[in-house]
This record gives C-alpha cells, structure tokens and sequence, in this order.
C-alpha cells in the first residue's frame, strides 16, 4: 500500500517539481526522511530567504517551486518573502508541517493554531487537511491552483504523523491528472478591442510584468510598431516586459496619480497589458486618466481587474488576446514615435566612491547581451533602466511588493534555474535582509555574481524623507558594514573594488568563475 508520503513523492514527480527548498525543523523531518535520489534539497538557512529562492526560481523557470517550512514559526519568518511572490504572481506551493495530530488540540509546543489563517491574505488558497488520507489530493490542488492563471502561492499544513500512514491505491489517479485553462476571448470581444484602436487618435500601450511571465514581449513590440504607439513599463515595474533600447519605449512610469496622468495628457486610448491599473507608491493625488481618455485592461487577473479605478477589463490569456489584436488592428499611417536620447557614458571617477552609473555603464559593456539581473538597490532603478539594455525576455526582476529582502536568494534561486548569467545588484540596506542566501550559493556552487553598492545609507528613504519633510528622522544611515568578510565568512570569494578599472577587472574574472563571486563597490547616493 502507498504511503501519504511516497504518494505525495510519486505526485510532485509526475508534476515536474523535484526541486525542494527548505529549512527544517523536527516537524518536516518525517516527509524528508530517506529523501528520493532523484529530488534535490535546496537549504536556506532562513525562511524569508527560503522562500526568496523559490520565488527566483520560479520567476525564471516557469516552474512551481515547493517550499517547505517550519511550523507557524517558519511561515511568520516567510511572510515578508511572499509578499513578494504573491504580487509577482509565482507559483509557488508552500508546505508546513504541524504537530502531531493528537497534540494539535492543546496547542502543544510547535503546534501552528489555525495554520489555514496565517498566510493570508497572500496566498491563493490555504488549506489543513482534515485526515491524513486526503493530503495528496490536498498537494494536488494545491499545485493546479498555484499554476493556473493569475499564478501565486498556496499553503499547505500537513501534521507530521500523516506521512506515514497508509492511503489507497486510487490515490495514483492524482498524478495523472492535468488542468489547463482555455481563456480564450470570443470574436466579438476581440473586435470590440480591435474597433477601439482603430478609432484611436493617439493610442500608448502600458505594459507589465504578465507580458514577460506569459512571453508576450515580442507581440506588444509588434502592436506597438502596427499602431505606432509609445510603450511605457507600468509603475513599480518587477519585469523588464518591453526591450528598453527600443525606439517606441519611453521608460518606467512614476508610481503616482498625477505623474501618470501627466506622462499619458497628450493620449486618448491607453491600453494596459498584464500589469495592475496600477501600482501606485507616492502619493500624489490627482486625476486618474487625462480628460477625454479611455483606457482597455488586458489581464489574466481577477483581482487586479476588479479593484482598477477606471476603464475596461478584458480577463483571460494575455497572450492569445494579444496576438488576435496584432492580427485584425489596422496598421496606421501616424508616425512612430523618436527614439529617446539616451546617456552618454558616465566619465570615469578619479577619486572616491564611484557613480553608480559607472557601474551600470560596465555592465551594460562588459555583461553578457542576454544576462539577466535581479535588482534591490531601490535608490538606483531609474539610471540602472536607463543605463543597462535588456532585450531579452526574464532579464529583469524586481521585488513586486517592494519589501526588501528578494534580491539576493531571489539570484540563487534564478541561478538554478538558468545557464544565463545571473547578476545580482544589490544594495548595501537592502542586502542584510537576506545575506545568508550567500552561504547557500557557497554550499550548491551556484555562480551568481553579487555586486553589492554600498552607500552606507538607505538611499531610497533618503529621497522620501525630503518628499515627506522627515529628514531629521533616525535609522536612515548603515555605515560599518564589511560585505567582503561577511561573505569570505560564509564561503564565498570576495573583493572590494575602489577604482573603475578595479571593477571591470574583476567584473570579468567574475564572469569566467564556477562558483558565486561578491564585488562590493563603494558608490555616491543618487535619487530613484
């Protein structure tokens, strides 16, 4: 007879997830024990990291990523961490064990009390199997919900002393199961999206994350060239969905109201593709639309559909809808829009800490064309987009939620994932939230580059606190901080470079490396 664990084992395999990424404690000791040859244990050596590597993993692979955590404990220490994955729709199934079944009742120690609550509201489903025998259809549901679309996390508490009792042979019929989403628009939805474009004076598309995830970026590069429309990346981007050297692109748009409202004045017809209308930050109240224009949502999301102050809502595959829009739109005889006048390069900095854009610069130069790089230096993102061309689809991530704390295992997990070169730019306030990713780099050989821009202060909050007349506040400065032995400490080689020329010839031996490589850069304070 098949156990709850070997079904459970039989199950993920038939669902292509052999990857775990963990931190245990006595709890989850029952399923990993005798852990199958063919799976691979992926340690964090904190829950927030844990989560952050699955997260990268399954932003670059497409893939569910599974996670498995410590009790209601572990899952508070991941919290932060699916924050981010809940708002960058990853799939990811998160498993937790619980105490023993006759001990859950008087809250014995590790006992997870109402573990179904705790996550929420960030995941997409949250469930306690009621009886041992239904924790592999409990798995099973949970890997078709984390994967259908709007994808995002789900949770799982299973009691430790389910997994080895027995179930029955029908449980195998879970492993054969398949779902699959058809969210396909109809011929007259379609048109009326079709009609509204053709009627358009001055259309702008507003593209996002779901554009990247769902590999629709070469079709809304062709929309926007059919219909000679500017492409702006919506707010608080954590994708790079449209290629930033492209003559319609015209950057990242402000997270506020009125910064919108002014970019799109001169537009009738703003259409949004796979991206919230929209992530504001800064609040900066004003007008939603500019007068006279009307905006088209294309989303696979619900949620985002529904809580959209404004315009109208297409819910279903991004990319089929794309792709019937791109094949009836007319193709218009307005001009397209003039390439943007990018920077000239940054002058080499003869004494000091150097610019970030410098940085930026070399890698722009030196980085592989098809590179991709995970971002949490917050105070840099707009002359990093600026600076460094990414045309390829998954060059870029970003924590959605913008909780810090996602860069550095957000790389590793990247990493496993890719046989591309995985960048990591971090900062110096940002790294401490997850610096014991490195130690995971260091044990699984992962060749992630980390650079690591050290300011000494919090640049982004620097910048609000003069927004928001708080520059006498504490707790906005980090200085005293030593990444090269920080990281020498966890296993990973490190080098501090002062110099430009330092960098770059370190930057490329880094390149050339086996294993994860951690370049520490002194750098100027610049605004977002």
């Amino acid at each position: 007879m098949p156990t709850v664990r070997s079904a459970t084992y039989d199950l993920l395999r038939a669902n292509k997830i052999t990857k775990v990424f963990g931190n245990p404690g006595s709890n989850e000791l029952p399923f990993l024990k005798d852990f199958p040859q063919d799976f691979e244990y992926i340690l964090g050596l904190h829950e927030g990291g844990v989560v952050g590597m699955a997260d990268g993993f399954s932003l670059v692979s497409g893939l569910p990523g599974l996670v498995n955590l410590h009790a209601a404990s572990g899952t508070g220490n991941a919290m932060g961490a699916l924050t981010n994955a809940w708002y960058s729709h990853s799939p990811l199934v998160v498993t937790a064990g619980q105490q023993a079944r006759p001990l859950m009742g008087v809250e014995a120690m590790l006992s997870n009390v109402d573990a179904a609550q705790l996550p929420k509201p960030l995941v997409k489903w949250s469930y306690e199997p009621s009886w041992s025998g239904d924790v592999p259809r409990a798995i099973s549901q949970a890997i078709h919900m984390a994967t259908q679309p709007a994808k995002g996390p789900v949770y799982v508490s299973i009691p430790h002393d389910d997994w080895a009792q027995e179930v029955d042979e029908d449980v195998a019929l879970l492993a054969q199961r398949s779902i699959s989403t058809a969210g396909c628009a109809s011929p007259e939805q379609i048109q009326q999206l079709i009609d509204r474009i053709d009627q358009a004076s001055s259309p702008v598309l507003i593209v996002g994350p779901d554009v990247d995830a769902y590999q629709t970026n070469e079709q809304v590069v062709a929309l926007a060239e059919k219909i000679a429309a500017p492409a702006w990346v919506a707010p608080s981007a954590p994708r790079c969905p449209f290629p930033n050297r492209h003559s319609h692109f015209r950057g990242v748009l402000p997270a506020a109201i009125a910064g919108i409202t002014h970019k799109l004045s001169e537009h009738d017809l703003v259409i949004v593709i796979g991206a919230p209308v929209f992530r504001y930050h800064q609040h900066a109240p004003g007008r939603y639309l500019p007068e006279n224009a009307k905006l088209v949502h294309i989303t696979c999301d619900l949620q985002e559909a529904a809580r959209a102050p404004m315009g109208d809502a297409l819910i279903g595959d991004i990319k089929r809808i794309v792709d019937s829009i791109l094949q009836g739109v007319q193709k218009t005889d307005r001009p397209s829009p003039a390439p943007l006048a990018w920077p000239d390069v940054y002058p080499a900095t003869t004494s000091g800490p150097l610019a970030p854009e410098e940085v930026f610069d070399d890698l722009n130069e030196l980085a592989p064309k098809n590179a991709i790089y995970v971002k949490e230096s917050t105070s840099t993102v707009t002359a990093f987009w600026q600076r460094v061309e990414m045309s390829h689809p998954s060059s870029y991530f970003f924590p959605a939620s913008g909780g810090l704390g996602f860069g550095m295992p957000a790389a590793v997990g990247a990493q496993l994932a890719t046989d591309r070169q995985v960048i990591a730019v971090i900062g110096d306030g940002s790294a401490n939230y997850s610096i014991t990713a490195l130690w995971t780099a260091a044990q699984y050989k992962i060749p992630v580059i980390f650079i690591i821009l050290k300011n000494g202060t919090y640049g982004a909050l620097r910048w609000f606190s003069k927004l928001l007349e708080a520059e006498t506040s504490p707790g906005l400065d980090v200085p005293g901080l030593d990444f090269k032995s920080i990281a020498k400490g966890y296993g990973v080689e490190a080098v501090v470079t002062n110099t430009r020329a330092e960098f770059r010839d370190t930057f490329q031996e880094a390149l050339k490396a086996k294993g994860p490589i951690l370049i520490e850069v002194p750098t100027t304070t610049i605004e977002p």
